[in-house]
């Protein structure tokens, strides 16, 4: 027997209340095994909707997908996805905002804590017997402290209260909040970055990526001495390779990334061999509950872009 045509290709894996999802609305789903283009070009062929992670969907995808309506990220970041070709086309993209800012935030708060703290690094010194660690200079308190965040969408807004919480004094910049927005949230609104990178012993981003880094080796260098630097939103905000010397050169006490430029790191990238620089594979939005709200949200986003009728049996998360 024949197997059906795709109608909703989805290129990286997501959790299976959203795919229970789009079945029930009659949709053929496949899930690709692998993100390669001669994996995906049978399914593109005759698919109405496309889900995508991280690897986002390039043109020539776009190209082979003569049936494509819909383009969804599954989180909130479309830069990887060709928005050109798909405009051309009328394609809508659509994405998911906020249904994981809980829990990338507390992610963000977790490599603070590590950062702060030198966990990891007290981790390796305990499994190699060197007990002396402890009294070595290293963690600092993180109450009292600056934490700017550079961006204040749902991500930074769900890190206000846990930084406030431990006793953190917080500044944003942001294209979009306004200083209300931020005063209610008990943050001061600060109109420029290199004013937020002279006041700010972390900084946190959270923004959308421009066509140049936000932190480029100038503003690196401007960062207080001793300061530490966490991102988990996007690569392309950071000159990757003037936060490496950065750190080498002992100008910043600590940083974490959970995006980077290249994804996967390659086995070979100068980042694996920098000091004081914790990596997580993108994991900021892996927990069960987030993949759980977000694989639903963007099956909804889906049928929607499809005016296809939601199942009487999807209720909100």
């Amino acid at each position: 027997m024949t197997a059906a045509a795709t109608d909703c290709l989805i290129v990286q894996p997501i959790a299976s209340s959203g795919i229970e999802l789009l079945l029930q609305a009659g949709l053929v789903v496949h899930e690709a095994l692998s993100t390669d283009f001669t994996e995906l070009k049978p399914h593109l062929s005759t698919a109405r909707a496309v889900i995508t992670r991280n690897h986002g969907l390039s043109g020539e995808a776009i190209a082979a997908a003569p049936d494509l309506r819909v383009i969804a990220a599954h989180g909130t970041g479309t830069d990887r996805i060709d928005k050109d070709a798909a405009s051309s086309r009328g394609i809508a993209v659509v994405n998911t905002p906020g249904t994981n800012a809980q829990s990338v935030a507390e992610h963000a708060l977790g490599l603070i804590f590590a950062c702060a703290r030198a966990i990891p690094a007290a981790d390796y010194a305990v499994r190699g017997d060197d007990w002396s660690f402890r009294d070595r200079p290293g963690p600092v308190e993180l109450s009292g402290r600056t934490l700017g965040l550079i961006g204040f969408g749902h991500v930074a807004r769900a890190l206000v209260p846990m930084a406030l919480g431990v006793g953190m004094q917080v500044v944003a910049v942001s294209d979009h909040a306004t200083p209300g927005d931020m005063a209610a949230l008990g943050v001061e609104f600060l109109t420029d970055a290199d004013d937020l990178l002279a006041q700010s012993d972390v900084v946190s981003l959270h923004r959308v990526p421009g066509r140049a880094p936000v932190l480029d080796a100038a503003r690196l260098t401007s960062m207080r001495p001793g300061a530490i630097l966490v991102n988990t939103a996007r690569g392309a905000l950071l000159d990757e390779g003037a936060l490496a010397d950065a750190l080498i050169s002992g100008h910043l006490r600590a940083a974490a990334l959970d995006a980077f430029a290249e994804e996967p790191l390659s086995a070979g990238s100068a980042l694996l061999a920098v000091p004081n620089l914790i990596l997580t594979p993108h994991m900021g939005g892996a927990s069960p509950e987030a993949q759980n709200r977000t694989s639903l949200a963007v099956a909804r986003a889906v049928l929607e872009a499809l005016d296809l009728t939601l199942p009487l049996r999807c209720a909100a998360p």
